[in-house]
């Protein structure tokens, strides 16, 4: 399995010779062609290559009715396998797309056909099963609803963020393997303790240091590849080359946000403008008026913003570990420039995201923040598995909140979306208590960078069973300090509040350092499914598990 994830990762020779990357095109009907191929692209200042759909990157913007029965025809014009998945789709397993679980992938030179009927609405994407992602095989994917009355709108947009390297994803893979600080050239300095000293006071200063100091943990080590080796693009472009949307004084704007980054968190901001996020992962939730979101891989926000003046406004969106940001513009015209905000900056992981509710207990949450964990924090069970080599903390006591907007978004004086703002409209589909329990424990060893549930990687595991239509509850405990978005295939994944009640139905969750975080699962999907966390390297390293409904 590990193997096919790791498909597609060299450059060949040839492959500077394909032609220009183009405007994505708009494709809609119930029979769609799609052809994966080879494109220069040059977003770093020099050329480059990227796996293109039908010759562009992002892919076609794909436009399906809920209801219809579509077929897509996908010819694969690489030299290796490849694949696409229609991500947070409900659809039979052999139409997911996943190499090694839901088919073989689709060989050089061969046309796969998928067949499904469109069960949703609401916007959505597909990328490809492979690290072949990260050199630009995802485009986005909007269904129209057959019953819902479309919000109004005046302009629609979609705005997928992205992250490019120019390296080979294979040598990234073999760089944080090698060290998997490789990209972090963010850690605490002398120059820091010195500022610190002069705030804290020395005392003050070695307290902050010494709790990372004993556990031997870099307290900046938010996200594994920075800026260092990416450039961000929003839908295909560069900030040099800053995407523009036609927007006018009065107009209310749609924007699909859509996570396309292979290892990027994004916090997403419009400077002057409220947005209003209508829909989570293309559900509608009640809508709830913010300055700004953080945004992961595999996740999608629709937002509305009304323009509030004729002038041009910057879709700001810098990376979580702020090494970098992209941006681009609504404006009444094209070529009009916006005031780019500067990048905040960096922040340290607070102890809540080593110690979880311990630190609530202990008082050391962040300032102004107390989340009640003292009084919900149940403590966790471990597996045996999670003694071992592969991981290298474990969390006794994690935090269940979900008002927290997460390091370097507390305390910063702007309304942040959080996960406890969500709310899907009336009660969960599936009105059932769950019939089981399941706990898992996402795991690592950063040092080896080494990924897992319960300390076990995926070529080391057995597939988790659920019992056809059974209705389960599964537990996630993030037992390292990174972030993960974790996402099940095939099935809705209904997030559970703090006090066990139904929050909000998604198909990506993002589990936050030291937290744990519950949700319901109705196993309605015959087959085989991929579970797994959407850092695409996390995933290569072993955060994968196979899910078997039968």
């Amino acid at each position: 399995m590990l193997a096919t994830a790791l498909a597609t990762l060299g450059w060949p020779a040839h492959a500077l010779a394909a032609p220009a990357v183009k405007t994505p095109d708009v494709l809609s009907g119930t029979e769609i062609d799609l052809d994966i191929s080879r494109v220069t692209v040059n977003y770093s200042g020099k050329a480059s290559v990227a796996t293109a759909v039908n010759g562009s990157v992002p892919g076609p913007l794909i436009r399906l009715r809920e209801g219809d029965a579509v077929t897509i025809r996908v010819k694969n014009s690489l030299d290796e396998m490849t694949s696409i998945h229609w991500h947070g789709l409900i659809l039979p397993t052999d139409m997911d797309g996943v190499p090694g679980i839901s088919f073989g992938g689709i060989a050089p030179g061969e046309t796969f056909t998928y067949r499904f009927v469109v069960k949703q609405s609401g916007t959505f994407w597909y990328h490809a099963h492979t690290l072949a992602e990260q050199t630009g095989l995802y485009g986005p994917m909007i269904i129209e609803s057959k019953s819902e009355t479309p919000l109004a709108a005046d302009r629609d947009y979609t705005v997928m963020l992205s992250d490019w390297t120019d390296e080979a994803p294979l040598q990234v893979y073999l760089n944080l393997k090698k060290m998997s600080s490789y990209y972090n050239f963010a850690q605490p300095t002398a120059g820091d303790f010195a500022r610190d000293a002069g705030k804290l006071g020395l005392g003050g200063a070695l307290s902050k240091r010494a709790m990372w100091n004993k556990a031997r943990m870099n307290p900046t080590d938010l996200s594994d590849v920075s800026a260092a080796t990416y450039t961000y693009l929003l839908n295909g472009a560069p900030s040099a080359r800053h995407w523009t949307g036609i927007a006018s004084k009065g107009e209310r704007v749609r924007l699909r946000f859509i996570g396309a980054g292979t290892a990027t968190y994004f916090d997403v901001r419009i400077p002057g403008l409220m947005l209003t996020v209508v829909a989570a992962d293309g559900q509608p939730v009640e809508p709830v008026d913010v300055d700004e979101f953080r945004i992961g891989p595999g996740e999608t926000y629709d937002v509305i913003a009304t323009i509030a003046d004729d002038k041009a406004y910057a879709i700001f969106a810098q990376s979580m570990d702020r090494t970098g940001f992209v941006h681009g513009v609504l404006a009444p015209r094209d070529g009009m420039s916006a005031d780019i905000p500067p990048v905040d900056p960096r922040s340290w992981l607070d102890p809540i995201d080593m110690m979880g509710g311990m630190a609530g207990m202990a008082g050391m949450g962040p300032a102004g923040h107390d989340h009640g964990m003292v009084e919900t924090t149940p403590k966790a069970r471990h597996a045996r598995t999670e003694y071992g080599a592969n991981t290298d903390m474990r969390v006794d006591f994690p935090r269940t909140n979900l008002d927290d907007p997460g390091v370097g978004l507390r305390r910063n004086g702007r309304r942040t979306l959080t996960y406890a703002d969500l709310k899907t409209a009336g009660p969960a589909a599936d009105p059932r208590e769950p019939q089981r329990e399941i706990e898992l424990h996402l795991t690592g060893n950063m040092e080896r960078f080494v990924w897992a549930f319960d300390g076990v990687k995926l070529n080391d595991s057995k597939p988790l069973h659920f019992t056809p239509n059974e209705r389960l509850r599964i537990i996630l405990v993030n037992d390292t300090m990174m972030t993960h978005p974790m996402h099940l295939h095939g099935m809705w994944s209904d997030l559970e509040s703090p006090d066990g009640q139904f929050q909000v139905r998604k198909h990506t969750i993002s589990v936050q350092p030291a937290q744990r975080v519950a949700f319901r699962v109705t196993a309605d999907a015959m087959g085989r499914w991929a579970f797994h966390c959407h850092l695409l390297y996390h995933m290569a390293a072993g955060m994968f598990r196979e899910v078997v409904v039968a």
